[in-house]
């Protein structure tokens, strides 16, 4: 404590449970204000990605209304984002939920070249939700790379060829017919 008055700094307990108390000669204020500011900096280089909605009030969407809405998200994706896709669907169009999910096919398709699916589309009540992240989807499986100036093999494709046709036979002779049969003579 006595170095410390000195010294002009303060006597700062670093570990009180240690045995025996390790203590430790600062400047105590300079230590938080430094502190404070380290943590600034580290708040200041993390980025916090966001989760966006973007919602789709009916299946029956236009498509430009669609496409526009997929600017969007192409834009929150570019900015680092992830973009969460929301359709509604209300009264009859409950009965049709498989066209949302090819509204939603449609969406990833369209997005798959800067975003990856983090949820896949998923029904929830009287809505289907989808999340989509930043990022390249993993490609399926690449063909193999082909050497330069060499074209590329034309896959045969399989034609149904017609059965031969039996060898023409003659019309079959007609059936004998039953000799007619003259009535018998009524009797009176």
């Amino acid at each position: 404590m006595f170095k410390a008055r000195e010294a002009g700094l303060d006597l700062v307990e670093v570990s009180p449970m240690g045995r025996p108390p390790v203590c430790r000669i600062m400047d105590y204020g300079k230590w938080k204000y430094a502190q404070r500011k380290k943590e600034q900096k580290s708040k200041a280089n993390r980025k916090e990605n966001e989760l966006k909605e973007i919602r789709i009030k009916t299946p029956k969407i236009g498509d430009h209304d669609l496409e526009i809405k997929i600017q969007h998200a192409r834009d929150f994706l570019g900015r680092g984002d992830r973009v969460q896709f929301t359709l509604r669907f209300r009264g009859r169009e409950l009965a049709h939920m498989d066209e949302g999910y090819k509204i939603f096919q449609h969406i990833r398709e369209i997005l798959s070249d800067i975003a990856k699916v983090d949820q896949s589309p998923r029904s929830e009540g009287k809505r289907i939700a989808m999340v989509l992240a930043p990022g390249v989807a993993a490609p399926a499986a690449k063909p193999a790379p082909r050497a330069a100036g060499v074209a590329p093999r034309a896959i045969p494709q399989r034609v149904p060829v017609p059965a031969p046709a039996a060898p023409a036979q003659a019309a079959p002779a007609p059936a004998p017919e039953a000799p007619a049969t003259e009535p018998a003579a009524e009797q009176k």
